[in-house]
């Protein structure tokens, strides 16, 4: 069993993507960002939450250059991500979408400043992902823009949302599959390679993290989804039971709570398995993986 203190890890690491992001964000105002807008991008950015994806981002690149310091590629990337999956919240939100009311424990941007400012905060959100991230003079830049692009883009993370909406959604394992793949898992996955890109690794390096962020990821929606079912809403700072209020199929309402648990357990020994070569075992990816199924929120 792994000694490495997730506990210390996870707060260190989630406190250097708050203070990356609050640099960022500040930049808003003077660039000519109208006030409104600007607060009510912070107000969804800066409202705390996992971090999960700048985290692993950050990780990999730090496992790659075999150093603590991030590189600025690699910070401007790990912002970008979260600015890319804060937007996504934000529309998932609105009322034509998932009609939430809470998000993180807090009234969901539409609920504060309307549907109207919500949407634009998003839109705004997502284009300065990519402002963010073609901002420095290293080559690798280009490389990281494409993943980011095609990981959140038709392909990827909108491409899932519309077959998460689809009226017509079969009940089905391959679907589900497939759906969150590209709903969730593709931004996962993107975050591990951007951190590898970011860092210089290897082709060995990038298909190993290749293949544990799509492990990572499917973990992590189907503790999602059981979290749906079993979790506290108190805890997690939104309401439970949702999917299933909504009709929606998920992976225990499709194969069952406990062959969820096991899917999701298998999914994490092959996230371990592929990141092994890199960090050695007990590393902070390898905690992380079965971080994924053991947590309450």
């Amino acid at each position: 069993m792994s000694t490495f203190d997730l506990k210390s890890f996870l707060e260190a690491q989630q406190a250097r993507v708050e203070a990356l992001l609050h640099a960022r964000s500040a930049r808003l105002e003077p660039s000519g960002t109208p006030s409104m807008l600007a607060e009510a991008m912070r107000y969804s950015l800066m409202a705390g939450g996992k971090r999960l994806r700048p985290v692993l981002c950050l990780s990999f690149a730090d496992a790659i250059a075999q150093q603590s310091t991030a590189l600025r590629a690699a910070e401007d990337a790990a912002c970008a991500l979260e600015y890319i999956h804060t937007y996504s919240l934000v529309h998932d939100d609105l009322p034509s979408m998932d009609n939430d009311d809470l998000r993180r424990g807090r009234p969901t941007s539409h609920k504060v400043y309307g549907e109207a400012m919500a949407i634009l905060a998003g839109d705004a959100l997502l284009t300065e992902a990519f402002g963010l991230l073609a901002s420095g003079p290293e080559p690798v830049r280009v490389a990281l823009c494409r993943e980011l692009a095609m990981a959140s883009g038709s392909s990827g993370m909108v491409g899932g949302q519309v077959l998460d909406i689809a009226e017509d959604r079969p009940a089905q394992m391959d679907y589900l599959t497939r759906m969150h793949g590209k709903k969730t898992g593709a931004l996962v996955r993107a975050a591990c390679r951007m951190g590898v890109l970011a860092a210089g690794g290897s082709a060995e390096d990038l298909r190993r993290a290749d293949s544990y962020g799509e492990a990572v990821g499917l973990a992590f929606q189907i503790a999602d989804d059981i979290l749906d079912v079993t979790g506290d809403a108190k805890l997690m700072g939104k309401p439970v039971g949702a999917d299933a209020a909504a009709g929606r199929y998920t992976f225990p309402a499709v194969i069952g709570l406990e062959a969820s648990w096991v899917l999701a357990e298998r999914m994490v020994a092959d996230a371990v398995a592929a990141v092994e070569p890199i960090e050695g075992p007990g590393g902070p990816l390898s905690v992380l993986a079965r971080y994924m199924v053991e947590r309450n929120s």
